[in-house]
């Protein structure tokens, strides 16, 4: 056994090699993880500012029901003075139709505020995890049969979708 490589054989190179590939591999996969929790952000605060539009406009349709009671009530205090023997008033009628048309604007307000929380709720970074499966799912399989830096990425990749 000889300790010298072959003539044609550059085996001080390999070494060499191997940890640049390494290195690559490792700052590729860096670079990788932190471009998805980039996404995985912007795709949280997207989903916050949707619920947060949603509560504002469920706030709004809170106030236009609470509104709507009001005018109620005081149409309801109107109609009572009306059937009192006092006097032949038909205030009342205003107030009613007041309510009514707050009552159809706050059901629409609800409407779009429900609609608005659904679309953000839950917050979760759908997209960066679906792109973070894809990249373990590509990278499992190697590149062109090489096992060792598959095996190394598939097991970072995997803290990165779970």
């Amino acid at each position: 056994m000889s300790a010298a490589p072959p003539a044609g054989e550059p085996r001080p190179e390999v070494p060499h090699n191997i940890a640049a590939a390494i290195t690559d591999v490792s700052e590729r996969a860096t670079l990788l993880v932190r471009e998805e929790i980039e996404l995985a952000k912007a795709e949280v605060s997207e989903k916050a500012t949707k619920l947060i539009k949603g509560a504002v406009v469920g706030v709004a349709a809170g106030v236009f029901v609470l509104m709507a009671v009001i005018f109620a009530l005081i149409g309801c205090a109107w109609l009572l003075y009306f059937y009192l023997p006092v006097g032949d008033f038909a205030y009342f009628w205003g107030f009613f139709a007041m309510a009514v048309i707050l009552l159809l604007l706050g059901a629409l307000a609800g409407l779009l505020a429900a609609k608005a929380v659904k679309k953000g709720s839950p917050p979760m970074p759908s997209m960066a995890i679906e792109e973070a499966q894809k990249i373990k799912q590509t990278v499992s399989k190697g590149a062109d049969g090489v096992a060792s830096p598959s095996a190394t990425m598939g097991s970072t990749s995997a803290g990165v979708g779970g």
